[in-house]
C-alpha cells in the first residue's frame, strides 16, 4: 500500500472522507450510526482531536477536524473505523474490507474552505435525496451548530468564531442548497470532484 503524501501536523485543519465498498452501505442501523458517533467522541477525546463537522450517511462519510496535539488525525479515523469494521462484520456475520480503501485526507488552510466545507458536509443529506432539510438528519452536528441539539462531537468556540449568531449558520448552509450563492472556481472543483 502506497504511503500517504501529506503529514498529519498539530493546530492544523483535515477535511477527511471515505466510502463503503463498491458504494455498499456501511451503517445498516441507527445502533451502526450511534456506535461510530460513540467511538468518535471517545477517540477524539482521547486524541485531542475536535470535530469540527461531521455528517455519517449510508455508504460514506464526512468529517472536518482540527488536530490539537500531536496524535495525527489519521489515528482518530484509524481507530473508529478499525473498531467499527470489527463490530459491523461480527454483527452482520460478513467478512472482508467494510471501506473502499483508505480513507481521503485535505488539509484545509483557509477560513473561507473551512466555512465552505462545513455547510457542504452538513447539506450532503439534502444533496444526496436522504432528507428534506439538513436539521432532519440525525446524522451529523448540523443540529448543534444551530443550537437546537445539546451535543460533544462539536467546537463551540470554532462556531462562534465563524458564526456567532445560530441563524447566520443556518442562513449560510440554505443559501448553498439553493443555489444563492457562487462558490470560488477551485472550491467548486474541489468539492464536484467528492461527488
Amino acid at each position: 500500500m502506497p504511503r500517504r503524501k501529506l503529514r498529519f501536523t498539530q493546530d492544523h485543519y483535515y477535511h477527511i472522507y471515505n466510502r463503503g465498498a463498491g458504494r455498499q452501505s456501511i451503517f445498516y442501523a441507527d445502533r451502526d450510526y450511534f456506535r461510530v458517533i460513540e467511538l468518535m467522541k471517545k477517540i477524539a477525546r482521547i486524541c485531542d482531536i475536535s470535530i469540527i463537522a461531521y455528517c455519517l450517511l449510508p455508504n460514506h462519510y464526512h468529517w472536518l477536524v482540527r488536530q490539537n496535539g500531536n496524535i495525527g488525525a489519521d489515528k482518530l479515523v484509524a481507530r473508529v473505523f478499525g473498531s467499527y469494521s470489527q463490530s459491523f462484520n461480527k454483527t452482520y456475520n460478513r467478512s472482508g474490507t467494510l471501506f473502499e480503501g483508505t480513507f481521503e485526507a485535505i488539509l484545509v488552510e483557509t477560513d473561507e474552505y473551512l466555512h465552505h466545507l462545513c455547510r457542504y458536509i452538513h447539506a450532503n443529506p439534502v444533496r444526496h435525496g436522504l432528507s428534506l432539510s439538513p436539521d432532519l438528519w440525525p446524522y451529523s452536528n448540523y443540529l448543534e451548530w444551530i443550537g437546537k441539539r445539546p451535543g460533544s462531537l462539536v467546537n463551540p468556540t470554532f462556531v462562534m468564531a465563524h458564526f456567532p449568531e445560530p441563524g447566520q449558520y443556518e442562513a449560510y448552509v440554505l443559501s448553498y442548497l439553493t443555489g444563492q450563492v457562487t462558490l470560488p472556481p477551485g472550491l467548486r472543483q474541489y468539492l464536484e470532484g467528492l461527488g
